[in-house]
């Protein structure tokens, strides 16, 4: 959702749709990049196309589990690699907000008009029963300071060639020691990414379903993300309107703003 902007691929994908996933178009990638980018390279143009100064969207968190099917709504803005906030809009989650500032997580509850600070094993739950932890939320765009990576080779997802990337965490404070991601050789759009515990276990899967152009960038717009430790469960992110570089206030992004 630039509503989220710009990020790193991991974050996949993840916020980075919720508040906003973008990606700058690139050029033809020629048959020698393979050799010609080293991995870091190749990381370090994924975060860098995947911004905006700031973005704001709608949309929607659609899962599918044993209970049925569930349709969460939102507004998202963001600015910058690291501020988010996502205002909930569906019946039964009205007013809710998540603010990210930096490596933190707010959460606001209308009803009981409260702020919490999300720290710890909370932030492993799931938001709202989707498939997405507050965790996945936290990572920011300094990739290659947090992880070791390596590019292995080549391979085609859904028609187009992708460097395949794999990712060792260089510390303990990242929601996943392991990661491998599929980065697009013409856009550098990650399109798709498999994370996992220090032990190998997959833990959970992202599939980029729709990229979409926005003022001359590419956008994620649709991805669908998958809980491995649950059974029979999926979320699709879906944007639906869009707006590059809205105009946000100074403290747009504050915890007064999140209480209003």
């Amino acid at each position: 959702m630039k509503l989220m902007s710009g990020g790193n691929i991991k974050r996949a994908v993840l916020f980075l749709l919720l508040a906003g996933i973008a990606s700058g178009v690139q050029g033809q990638s020629s048959s020698t990049d393979i050799e010609a980018l080293t991995a870091e390279e190749i990381v370090q143009k994924s975060d860098d196309v995947q911004s905006f100064d700031s973005l704001k969207a709608l949309g929607s968190m659609v899962t599918v589990d044993r209970f049925g099917t569930k349709t969460i709504d939102f507004i998202s803005w963001s600015e910058g690699a690291n501020l988010s906030l996502i205002e909930f809009t569906s019946a039964a989650e009205a007013g809710q907000k998540v603010l990210r500032t930096s490596r933190e997580l707010f959460l606001y509850y209308p009803d009981a008009e409260e702020i919490i600070r999300l720290q710890g094993a909370a932030l492993r739950q799931s938001l709202l029963g989707t498939d997405i932890s507050y965790e996945d939320m936290t990572e920011g765009n300094d990739t290659l300071d947090r992880y070791e990576v390596e590019l292995t080779g080549e391979e085609r997802v859904d028609g187009r060639s992708c460097y395949i990337i794999e990712m060792t965490a260089r510390t303990r404070k990242v929601p996943y020691p392991r990661q491998t991601v599929w980065i697009d050789r013409e856009d550098f759009v990650p399109r798709r990414a498999r994370y996992f515990s220090r032990s190998g276990k997959l833990l959970k899967e992202m599939t980029v379903l729709e990229v979409r152009e926005l003022e001359g960038r590419r956008i994620i717009s649709k991805m669908a993300l998958e809980d491995k430790l649950k059974k029979n469960s999926s979320t699709e992110l879906r944007l639906e309107r869009l707006e590059a570089d809205p105009e946000l206030g100074r403290e747009f992004f504050s915890l007064d703003q999140l209480a209003w």
